[in-house]
């Protein structure tokens, strides 16, 4: 399982809207964050993880269906788009997914926030988690990713 990245994002946001600044000094999403590979990605804020997410969209599409979401069919987007106005956005890619089968990333997605859970409480805006069956390879790319992070 080859994991690519991080690449961090600075966003700034209001409930309806939001801008991103790449570290590259841009306005815009760029490397991993525009391939079409399957992602895994943290909003942090002071560090600390405060959502954990997988797409295998480009991020700026997947951050605009979780501003933009109302409840239609279930899904209110984002919580955390309601609380601050900034974040840090740290995104990695699984770069040799099979045919961009997710599967590994969600499966590594749900043993990062086990792992946050263990360390007190789940990240505050986690509305959902699947969980799959892991292997130590899973564990271990859990771990790496959140060693990124200030936890307890």
């Amino acid at each position: 399982m080859q994991i690519i990245g991080p690449e961090r994002y600075s966003l700034t946001y209001t409930p309806t809207a939001f801008t991103v600044l790449c570290n590259k000094g841009t306005s815009r999403f760029s490397g991993i964050a525009i391939e079409s590979m399957p992602k895994l990605y943290i909003a942090s804020v002071g560090g600390k993880p405060i959502y954990v997410g997988i797409t295998k969209q480009k991020m700026q599409n997947r951050l605009s269906y979780g501003w933009k979401a109302a409840g239609k069919h279930g899904y209110h987007g984002y919580a955390w788009r309601h609380s601050g106005d900034a974040a840090e956005l740290d995104v990695w890619g699984h770069a040799d997914a099979i045919d961009r089968n997710e599967r590994d990333i969600e499966t590594v997605e749900a043993e990062v926030v086990y792992l946050i859970r263990q360390q007190g409480q789940w990240p505050a805006f986690q509305t959902e988690i699947h969980f799959y069956q892991s292997n130590e390879v899973h564990r271990r790319v859990a771990a790496e990713i959140l060693g990124h992070y200030k936890l307890g």
